[in-house]
């Protein structure tokens, strides 16, 4: 699915609400009983809410909750609920490959990081950064035994919140069982797109052959899926075989993955 408010909030975590989605409700209901009220005070706007007037103070004193300003942040940038088949959908869609198959994204931050590899450049990965609108940096570059990785440097933590709305998982992937289902519900270019950043983060090439293996650490249904991706994509043959796939020299020269 696409990001949507409802999603992004829960990524957040709330010391009162458990589901941070009601808290957001529950600011707006505040601010638009405001709107209608605009001389009620804390006591008398938590009696006609149920809320409690402490709660209803900060939110009269502009103090903003954290999954609403995430919401907000969202929206300006327009990722929330693009239409499937428009530009942000599709590079949205393109990250998200970046990341699942190059990247991670920290279960503390939630800023969405790629380190570039033998096929993909620092330049496409600041590229496709760049398409969903933020600017970018270079980390670890100079520190040894550290991969480097291209970062955001405005409202990354959003936007990977966004990718995690998406599908994507926070910290390791190998818990990862199925594609996020945002894949299938794009065009089939934004589809073949995301199979061929992914195929060209993973790919391993064989020294005496022309095919590529693509070895994940992934349950066999996430495996299953890539396949089908590929196979929905492009018409050369893919194999499975030991928790990865083998793609044809004439499936690779399809998918333009050089």
């Amino acid at each position: 699915m696409q990001p949507t408010a409802k999603a992004l909030s829960r990524t957040y975590s709330d010391r009162v609400y458990p589901d941070p989605w009601e808290k957001v409700l529950d600011y707006r209901r505040v601010r638009e009983h405001v709107a209608e009220h605009p001389n009620a005070g804390r006591v008398r706007v938590g009696r006609a809410l149920d809320l409690p007037a402490e709660r209803v103070r900060g939110w009269l004193e502009d103090a903003v909750p954290d999954p609403v300003r995430g919401i907000n942040i969202a929206i300006d940038r327009g990722w929330l609920d693009p239409a499937p088949d428009g530009e942000t959908a599709a590079a949205l869609v393109e990250l998200l490959a970046h990341v699942l198959a190059g990247g991670s994204i920290p279960a503390g931050n939630y800023v969405p990081a790629v380190t570039p590899g033998e096929r993909v450049s620092a330049g496409e990965i600041r590229g496709a950064l760049e398409r969903v609108g933020v600017e970018t940096r270079t980390r670890n570059a100079d520190t040894p035994g550290r991969a480097t990785e291209i970062v955001p440097t405005c409202d990354g933590t959003v936007l990977g919140r966004c990718l995690v709305a998406m599908g994507a998982p926070t910290g390791v992937k190998t818990s990862l069982d199925h594609l996020p289902a945002v894949v299938w519900d794009v065009p089939r270019p934004v589809r073949r797109s995301f199979a061929r950043t992914y195929v060209r983060h993973r790919g391993l090439n064989y020294a005496d052959k022309s095919t590529t293996r693509v070895q994940v650490e992934r349950p066999a249904s996430f495996i299953s899926e890539l396949r089908d991706l590929l196979e929905d994509v492009i018409d050369e043959p893919v194999t499975t075989a030991d928790a990865g796939l083998t793609i044809s020299a004439d499936a690779a020269r399809e998918l333009q993955i050089e």
